[in-house]
């Protein structure tokens, strides 16, 4: 029987874990109410970027939105829940802005939240997608994009007759947009 020495620096694995897990989530303010505005938007951005990336060693790629809602795109640290992540995060920025007095009113998140697994493939696409908000929702409403979003992706609870209309054609050209130009 061979006793091989296996070189592996004392408490190493010899394989190390690895994992690259990109998601794609958004949320809306409560009840869809625009109070997202542009006097604090920049800083409600960077103080959730901050709390992903320091408080979930998280890399962020993309924050973005429009004056009811937000898209993130990070990557996933696996070592925490996805939903822990965002229910605090929603929690703490929503204290935050609160604390910070941007609004007369109080402000809330929405309960739910939309969290979709991102290819490097796709990676790009997405980040371009969450960069084009701005204008993507000069056309659409953020209810239709969620549902276009959950029809792609097969997730279709309480979709309307409206959105089946709508399809999915507006976003599947905004990212061909995006991507030629």
């Amino acid at each position: 029987m061979r006793n091989d020495k296996v070189n592996v620096a004392k408490g190493a694995d010899a394989m190390s874990s690895m994992t690259n897990i990109w998601i794609h989530t958004f949320f809306g303010t409560r009840d869809l109410v625009p109070v997202i505005l542009p006097e604090f938007e920049e800083f409600l951005y960077a103080h959730i970027r901050m709390k992903i990336e320091d408080e979930y060693v998280s890399k962020v790629k993309n924050i973005n939105g429009i004056a009811n809602h937000i898209h993130v795109l990070f990557q996933l640290n696996p070592n925490f829940p996805l939903a822990s992540i965002l229910k605090n995060v929603k929690g703490e920025s929503s204290y935050w802005v609160n604390e910070n007095n941007f609004l007369e009113t109080k402000f809330l998140w929405q309960k739910s939240y939309d969290a979709y697994s991102v290819s490097p493939s796709d990676l790009e696409k997405v980040d371009a997608f969450i960069s084009n908000q701005k204008a993507f929702h000069r056309k659409i409403t953020f209810l239709e994009e969620q549902e276009m979003i959950r029809r792609k992706f097969g997730n279709q609870p309480g979709l309307s007759k409206k959105s089946r209309r709508v399809g999915f054609s507006k976003l599947s050209l905004c990212f061909l947009r995006i991507s030629t130009g």
